[in-house]
């Protein structure tokens, strides 16, 4: 398969334009392109430009029938998960997860998806997308399961960058706020700063001074603010946004999956143990397949980097199909959406309300394809 002779992705009118990094991934391009199958049936209007070794990608694409719907663009390299973003950076011009990015830079694409090395990912992103202005440090915002009213919280950041002042929890707070409107249908998302303590005097320096500025912003960004949080109201109903640095946010992340693992280990123990519990078991099993569908972090799968000019999705590495797809349709939801473009708005700031419209849905749509 060859790309068009004017390099344009093969798109119909009102079409939407994914660029997929095909390689990256721990399970490799039969994850990624068993993804691409998924939310092409479930998404008749998308299209794709795929970045990877030629030799790879084409008997996958033709095992899907997807021909039609991709554009292959013959990527040699792969970045994987032991190089440097730094390294990447200088010499990575030929890797499928730079060919990516650049799809988007070229607007080309409206926007990239990967699974590849979140670090490298990152810098590839801002150096060749570059920050919108008023923003000095991007973040990553993923879903977390919650009992809020979308049944799920945004947080960042998830670890685009271990550090952040006072100002860049500000700008969190807007594009978080931003990412939940657009993402879940919020009017006007709850904003949460993460803190030790829920009273004023607790925490760090940069945190009582960004709770003032995050207070003082409510108006101009679109958001309540509903001061301090703890760790414990990460999947509570009191913000819809929670606000964190890097480290803090991409530690939680970790160990809730870690938590999360580890329940649904000794639960599955329990449930087997005797002859009654499996009894017990089977009598619940519709109740536990509701439990297992919300938990289930496929479901959730796609961190967004948010602060880029071009909206850039990091799936998981260890993404199976159907998460793969998961990311895919967060990307189209956001792009149909305008985000990139409300966003800036929101951060450049003292916009009216209205700048961002309330797009609203669930950020893993159930349906035949990629509920299974």
């Amino acid at each position: 398969m060859q790309a068009s002779p004017q390099g344009k992705a093969p798109a119909q009118a009102g079409a939407l334009v994914i660029s997929i990094d095909a390689m990256g991934g721990d399970l490799g391009p039969a994850a990624t392109l068993g993804g691409i199958a998924k939310a092409a049936r479930a998404n008749p209007e998308l299209r794709f430009i795929v970045h990877g070794p030629r030799e790879q990608l084409e008997p996958l694409i033709a095992q899907h029938g997807l021909g039609e719907r991709i554009d292959l663009r013959h990527a040699e390299r792969v970045v994987t998960m032991e190089d440097k973003p730094a390294q990447v950076m200088r010499s990575g011009k030929d890797t499928s997860m730079w060919s990516a990015i650049e799809s988007v830079r070229a607007r080309e694409a409206d926007v990239a998806v990967s699974c590849g090395n979140t670090g490298a990912l990152m810098a590839v992103s801002m150096l060749r997308l570059r920050k919108i202005p008023g923003v000095n440090r991007p973040a990553i915002a993923s879903f977390w399961p919650s009992r809020g009213p979308a049944g799920w919280n945004v947080m960042l950041d998830m670890g685009a960058d271990v550090k952040a002042d006072a100002e860049d929890l500000l700008t969190y707070a807007l594009m978080g706020s931003s990412y939940a409107r657009n993402a879940l249908g919020l009017e006007t998302p709850r904003v949460g700063l993460l803190n030790v303590g829920t009273e004023e005097h607790k925490g760090r320096a940069e945190l009582k001074e960004a709770h003032e500025l995050i207070r003082n912003a409510e108006s101009a960004g679109g958001l309540k603010f509903v001061g301090f949080v703890e760790g414990n109201e990460l999947a509570g109903d009191r913000a819809d946004v929670i606000v964190t640095d890097g480290f803090t946010g991409n530690v939680a992340l970790k160990t809730g999956e870690g938590t999360a693992k580890f329940v649904s280990s000794l639960m599955k123990e329990a449930l087997t143990s005797t002859l009654l519990a499996k009894l017990g078991a089977l009598l619940a099993m519709g109740a536990l397949k509701k439990l297992q569908a919300k938990v289930d972090p496929r479901r959730a799968n796609g961190g967004v980097f948010l602060g880029l000019n071009g909206t850039v999705v990091k799936s998981h590495g260890s993404a199976d199909a159907t998460g793969f797809a998961a990311a895919i349709e967060l990307a189209a939801r956001l792009a149909k959406s305008g985000f990139g473009a409300k966003l800036a708005a929101r951060v450049a700031s003292a916009l009216p309300s209205g700048q961002d419209v309330a797009t609203g849905a669930d950020p893993a749509p159930e349906n035949s394809e990629s509920s299974q």
